[in-house]
């Protein structure tokens, strides 16, 4: 029996737990660390990344492989981002398009906006190369490949908890529990706008 054919809740329960046993492999001391903490410690990185975790989960109940494909759009396009921060380009509304990418998937899950994968995955990467060059404009190191792969890991780690999250909630009580924490992220925007 291969992954593919294992039932979807097998197969997010086995991805869940590999990401859980990974952790300890970055509990070194070094660049990795700080960059897989680094996402974790923005409010606004971890309602978006949670979001397209939700989204993903919503749209999966037409087109399963959308629990994988929008990560994964989401951690490529990251990375292209970071690439630009750090070869010094410019982007200046950055900061204003994490906020949105807040605003817009916790609307877009509260509403269970539901569009083709492809249609889905440009949305999710766009946002993502705003959240990649923030994160390496905040770089606290000059090794960047290590920073990199550390804010990688925990980006992909966030999108996990989401997708997994929307995946069980959308099991066990539809579409209104994913719209409810699409509400949730929503809110989660709000406090940020707020408070900032």
């Amino acid at each position: 029996m291969t992954l593919r054919t294992l039932p979807l809740s097998t197969s997010l329960a086995l991805s869940t737990l590999l990401a859980f046993a990974a952790l300890p492999a970055l509990a070194h001391p070094g660049h990795v660390d700080e960059g897989f903490l680094h996402p974790l410690t923005g409010l606004d990185h971890v309602l978006a990344m949670v979001g397209v975790g939700l989204w993903a989960a919503l749209l999966a109940s037409r087109k399963p492989s959308a629990i994988f494909l929008l990560p994964v759009a989401f951690v490529v396009m990251m990375a292209f981002g970071a690439a630009a921060g750090f070869a010094g380009m410019k982007l200046p509304i950055a900061e204003a398009g994490i906020l949105a990418s807040v605003f817009l998937l916790g609307g877009l899950v509260l509403v269970a906006v539901r569009v083709a994968a492809p249609t889905a995955m440009g949305v999710v990467a766009m946002f993502a190369i705003f959240h990649g060059y923030v994160h390496a404009l905040e770089a606290p190191t000059a090794d960047t490949g290590e920073y990199m792969l550390g804010f990688l890991g925990a980006t992909a780690f966030l999108l996990g908890i989401g997708a997994g999250l929307g995946w069980v909630v959308r099991r066990l009580v539809g579409d209104v529990g994913l719209r409810a924490l699409g509400g949730l992220i929503l809110a989660g925007g709000a406090y940020i706008l707020v408070t900032q």
